[in-house]
């Protein structure tokens, strides 16, 4: 293996129970940047030590700009703020890749599996993917299948971690948190930091292709939104269907066409 793709959120790292937390604006969101960068720095660290050269992180949350770069090994590439593109978490990536990992990562909308469950953005209540609630982990799954490349580990909240399993059960998790009503229950942050590389390790040593999903021959996406004016206006993306006051659908055949709908109505 030669290149490894990384795409780091927040919400899903060991700890975070508030928005706050998750804010670059907010003191206290300072810790949790710095276990973020911990948590990313120990899957850097694994694909280093498996002799991987290039090692390229998307840093995914909010402004972009939360990692802190200096921590990171020396032969890391990082993206940080947005490129403005459909490929949104997964900016950065192509098929010369041979593996992605998800760091921090959390549970869709619709579910309660952590406190700030969400899917994309909080204007919306649930997303569709062939008649099954996406999170953005699936969303960006798929984004990987679409360029042949194999998700190889998922790291963030266990509720998460178990629905990784229907997409494909040799995909290794880590558990770092569980959502309980508004609370999250964690474990010690150090421990995830060590369970993260041990994992990474594990992963680069494992034969990739067996991560590999098949995507659908069609797409059919259901945005639910929680403003009726929300779905209203993404009503108006080509080929949407308004399909309530306060959902809109979409159907396609490429993936690409996809991953537009939803950066557009999103």
């Amino acid at each position: 293996m030669k290149k490894l793709f990384i795409s780091a959120d927040i919400e899903g790292t060991c700890g975070v129970a508030d928005w706050k937390e998750t804010e670059l604006t907010e003191s206290q969101g300072a810790y949790f940047r710095a276990q973020m960068t911990a948590e990313v720095k120990a899957a850097c660290e694994a694909a280093c030590e498996s002799g991987i050269p290039e090692v390229f992180v998307k840093d995914a949350h909010d402004t972009g700009r939360n990692l802190d770069p200096s921590m990171l090994p020396e032969n890391v590439r990082i993206m940080r703020a947005w490129t403005r593109d459909p490929y949104f978490m997964m900016a950065g990536l192509d098929s010369s890749y041979d593996a992605a990992m998800f760091i921090g990562y959390h549970s869709g909308a619709g579910s309660d599996g952590n406190p700030l469950a969400h899917t994309m953005n909080t204007a919306n209540v649930r997303v569709l993917l062939n008649g099954v609630a996406a999170s953005e982990c699936m969303i960006n799954t798929y984004t990987a299948a679409s360029f042949g490349v194999p998700v190889v580990l998922v790291c963030g909240d266990r509720n998460l971690c178990e629905s990784v399993k229907t997409l494909n059960p040799n995909i290794r998790t880590v558990a770092v948190s569980e959502g309980v009503g508004g609370a999250s229950i964690s474990i010690n942050p150090r421990l995830a930091v060590s369970r993260i590389k041990a994992a990474a390790s594990e992963a680069l040593l494992a034969d990739a292709a067996s991560c590999r999903i098949k995507l659908p021959d069609r797409f059919d996406l259901a945005v639910q939104f929680k403003l009726h004016d929300t779905a209203y206006r993404g009503s108006f993306y080509p080929g949407a269907v308004r399909t309530s006051p306060n959902e809109i659908s979409f159907a396609c055949s490429e993936w690409l066409d996809a991953l537009r709908f939803l950066f557009f109505v999103l």
